[in-house]
């Protein structure tokens, strides 16, 4: 197979399986790197992660399985960036400063670089003098256990141009998987990032025996505060550049729909760990029973520390942060939320 076709997966939770399932489903043959040795043999012998979405089964044909990520960055002319937010500079820094040149990377990480604080582009840019035009994201709505299922899902495909985007939402597309482009990089990048959050916070009201009544106007009231951080950030960044804010589709799939889902759905991980806190896990407890990274966790700091310069108001993922950073009791909180809500 060329090089100039090739794809690599970088990851192997839930939604890295997920998107290789969607893959090679479609006929594509993907480098897929996965860390643990021990999960490669039993994929190779049994034809499934072990860990996740254990009901999927491929064609090991259409697999070539590495715990080295350098070498299936080198075999590979596009790489699908699919670990957790949480994880990611470890695994980046095990390859040198050029080793992603001239290659599209497709982020699927709904999260902030820890620590830094910024977007997954932005890091790559400085760190690895990756051009925007090679930058895509994927986002949803979608859910990785609904994928391994096969039912009818949606990707949205971001980039700087529709043609790239769409080149690369071509490969994606298939009998049970739809997908959406547009060129609102930065924008759908940091709804999945608040989306997170907000369904962390729907969690902890269903675990605090809040109603469906109370979770409409709360879900509401959370898009509405996502466009006043984006309208915000975008306003910022256009001043320090001297050019026109961008200007959002609000009600897309890749806000609107990424942000019901994830406050709904039972299959959300973020919800799920908002619903322990809710019912009075500790941090510490809801983490080891979900046993899989809730985004929003770490997602909801970074957005706290971002926000210091943005200063858009934002009470929900205030609370939310409060909540989990600083040991602010969940009713307490939400009682101070409720009536501030239109």
């Amino acid at each position: 197979m060329s090089k100039d076709n090739s794809i690599g997966i970088i990851g192997s939770g839930s939604w890295a399986t997920a998107l290789a399932k969607i893959l090679t489903d479609n006929g594509q043959h993907i480098h897929w790197w996965i860390r643990n040795e021990d999960t490669i043999r039993h994929m190779q012998l049994r034809h499934h992660n072990k860990h996740y979405l254990t009901s999927v089964y491929f064609d090991t044909s259409l697999l070539s399985l590495s715990n080295s990520i350098q070498a299936v960055a080198e075999a590979c002319d596009k790489l699908v960036l699919a670990v957790p937010s949480a994880f990611l500079l470890d695994v980046l820094q095990q390859l040198p400063p050029g080793a992603l040149a001239h290659k599209k990377i497709v982020s699927a990480i709904k999260g902030l670089v820890p620590g830094e604080n910024i977007l997954i582009n932005e890091y790559l840019e400085q760190h690895f003098q990756l051009p925007a035009a090679q930058y895509f994201t994927i986002t949803g709505p979608c859910h990785a256990e609904e994928v391994a299922n096969e039912k009818l899902s949606y990707l949205t495909l971001s980039g700087t141009h529709l043609e790239g985007a769409q080149a690369i939402a071509d490969m994606f597309t298939g009998s049970y998987l739809q997908t959406i482009v547009n060129t609102d990089m930065i924008g759908v990048q940091l709804a999945a990032v608040l989306k997170n959050i907000y369904a962390l916070g729907a969690g902890i009201a269903h675990g605090l025996e809040y109603g469906d009544n109370f979770l409409s106007v709360y879900i509401t009231n959370c898009f509405r505060e996502m466009q006043t951080f984006l309208e915000q950030y975008e306003s910022q960044k256009a001043e320090r550049l001297g050019t026109e804010p961008m200007v959002h589709n609000y009600s897309a799939s890749a806000y609107l729909g990424d942000l019901l889902v994830t406050c709904y759905s039972l299959h959300s991980r973020n919800r799920t760990f908002g619903n322990m806190i809710g019912k009075g896990y500790s941090v510490k407890a809801a983490q080891l029973e979900l046993n899989m990274i809730a985004e929003g966790y770490y997602a909801c700091r970074s957005i706290f520390e971002m926000n210091k310069t943005i200063g858009a108001y934002m009470p929900i993922a205030q609370a939310v942060y409060t909540i989990l950073w600083q040991q602010v009791h969940p009713a307490e909180a939400f009682m101070a939320l409720e009536k501030g809500f239109i």
